[in-house]
């Protein structure tokens, strides 16, 4: 029986369609994993632009493909979704990242997936403290050198972005100054809530028809791009000369080609030294960057983690301090402690000793007590109600009144040894921020002690959320750490007592101590990192007028 001809033109389009589609899925992974195997050639390296006699050049470059050292977009995403939207906002992220990767990790349809399950319904508040306080740090330690370099030398920039704007817009200005930068704007319902949706001119070519306009008839000088985005080559016609930014360039062979040399590129990142703004203060629990395997990991320890937060919790309160270093070693904290010379026993002098603490966390005066097996009393300004009624050690709330606090100081020195942290509050980074002096001005028996709590997975610290979570979220880390260093009892001549001034023992003690953990002294105060990370001087309301 004879096969009917439409069935047999029906047969062969639907062959030739899927043939089709083939040949595109192959292409699109070539491109995906070769993307510059056909141009890398034609267009010099970012190492061959010399900056050496311009001025006032201008620079055109995309954030996350040439000044980043990543150019994946779900961590910047999944960093905002965790710590302003919380967790249950970057699970359903975190759910979506098959459909992410099904489209195209930075293609259009898949920025538009992540930009609507992380900021619908989010606080435009709180993506403000996110963009302020959280993501200057992580997009500081992903800035590549050269990029930056050039950045920096240009007398104008352009910024392009498919980032939505509200992220990248408050680093790159202070970063780099007056900056004008294209990315897509996002819808706002009533002035608080972002709907998840792009504004007007959240496309690509809407954004390059803004380029266009920027500039007109005239180009850049410069223009940067990464050949492993299509979307960056889109910037070839706006810029005189284009330089490829390349994750690792090839070593140089022939003098007179543009390739760097191994020398020139065995080290891209941005150096701590040479960062635009040193992240002293930032703020934020994540301690690590999202990425996809990154957030799986964390998402399927949670529940583990909160149960070993329990018991570690639970062994601080209830046991006494002699078992507490045994037992939380196996529920994995480690405790170390370093004496350089024979720790102080309890003064017999009228007035107690005065340890003076360096200031990771809130748990840094237990974790002082458990070292000398004894409750040492400490005086604290800004802890929460909760922490002060669970907390195993005696806690005096100070009120920055110097008079009053100065009294209350005493009474407590005359009543034994006293724990004070001088910095007033807590810094996560390599720097000590500036010592009040009033400690000095009230004891001779003083004792510094180094403290250093690094984490891997939660900060312990906060400035804008909740500080009650703060000693949960830091035995929510695998293997919290502590390591305290006691220095021995500073001489009498160091002291008021032996003629010197009560500032210059404060920042004698500072020094000692930046030197025994390696940190950089800084004059940076507890008002400087609220104003930063808060936009408030972070004072606690009171009844009496502050004196500073």
């Amino acid at each position: 029986m004879a096969v009917p001809m439409s069935i047999l033109k029906t047969a062969s389009q639907l062959l030739f369609s899927f043939y089709r589609a083939a040949r595109k899925i192959r292409n699109f992974f070539f491109h995906h994993r070769n993307p510059s195997r056909l141009n890398q050639h034609q267009l010099p390296s970012i190492s061959s632009c010399r900056l050496e006699g311009r001025k006032n050049f201008s620079l055109l470059f995309n954030f996350h493909n040439s000044l980043l050292r990543t150019n994946s977009l779900f961590s910047f995403f999944m960093l905002v979704a965790f710590e302003g939207g919380g967790l249950f906002k970057a699970i359903l992220l975190l759910l979506a990242y098959p459909i992410i990767l099904l489209l195209g990790p930075n293609s259009e349809s898949a920025l538009r997936v992540m930009v609507f399950v992380t900021f619908c319904g989010l606080k435009c508040s709180d993506m403000n403290i996110v963009a302020r306080a959280v993501l200057p740090k992580i997009y500081t330690e992903e800035i590549d050198r050269r990029t930056y370099e050039a950045a920096v030398a240009a007398g104008k920039r352009v910024v392009l972005t498919s980032l939505p704007k509200v992220m990248v817009e408050r680093f790159v200005e202070e970063c780099f100054g007056e900056t004008q930068v294209f990315g897509p704007e996002l819808e706002v319902v009533g002035g608080k809530y972002f709907t998840g949706r792009f504004a007007a001119g959240g496309t690509v070519a809407e954004r390059m028809w803004a380029v266009k306009d920027r500039f007109g008839e005239e180009k850049a000088d410069v223009g940067l791009l990464r050949l492993s985005d299509l979307n960056d080559q889109l910037l070839i016609p706006f810029s005189k000369e284009v330089y490829v930014v390349t994750q690792e360039e090839p070593n140089s062979i022939n003098s007179t080609r543009t390739c760097a040399t191994a020398a020139d590129t065995s080290v891209t990142n941005h150096p701590r030294e040479k960062y635009p703004k040193p992240p002293i203060f930032h703020d934020g629990r994540l301690a690590f960057l999202p990425t996809p395997s990154a957030s799986l990991c964390l998402v399927l320890y949670l529940p583990f983690a909160f149960l070993l937060c329990l018991l570690r919790i639970l062994t601080g309160l209830l046991l006494p301090y002699s078992l507490c270093p045994p037992l939380g070693a196996a529920l994995g904290v480690h405790f170390r402690m370093i004496q350089h010379r024979p720790l102080s026993s309890p003064s017999p002098s009228p007035s107690g000793v005065l340890y003076v603490c360096t200031h990771r966390t809130l748990l840094d005066p237990i974790f002082l007590s458990h070292a000398l097996f004894r409750p040492i009393p400490v005086v604290t300004y800004s802890l929460s109600r909760f922490s002060e009624s669970i907390s195993p050690i005696p806690t005096v709330r100070l009120s920055r009144n110097r008079l009053r606090d100065s009294h209350t100081m005493r009474r407590l020195l005359a009543a034994g040894d006293l724990a004070v942290c001088p910095e007033g509050t807590t810094c996560r980074e390599p720097f000590l921020l500036r010592f009040s002096p009033l400690f000095a001005e009230l004891a001779d028996d003083i004792e510094p002690v180094a403290i250093e709590a690094p984490c891997s997975m939660f900060y312990g610290t906060t400035a804008t959320g909740m500080k009650s979570l703060d000693p949960i979220f830091f035995f929510l880390n695998p293997r919290p750490s502590y390591r305290i260093s006691f220095l021995g009892r500073v001489p009498k001549e160091m002291t008021v007592a032996g003629g010197r001034s009560a500032a210059d023992v404060a920042n004698q003690i500072q020094r000692e101590l930046a030197e025994e953990l390696g940190f950089q002294c800084t004059a940076l105060t507890r008002r400087d990192k609220y104003l930063s990370l808060a936009g408030s001087d972070g004072a606690v309301p009171d009844s009496s007028p502050e004196k500073s």
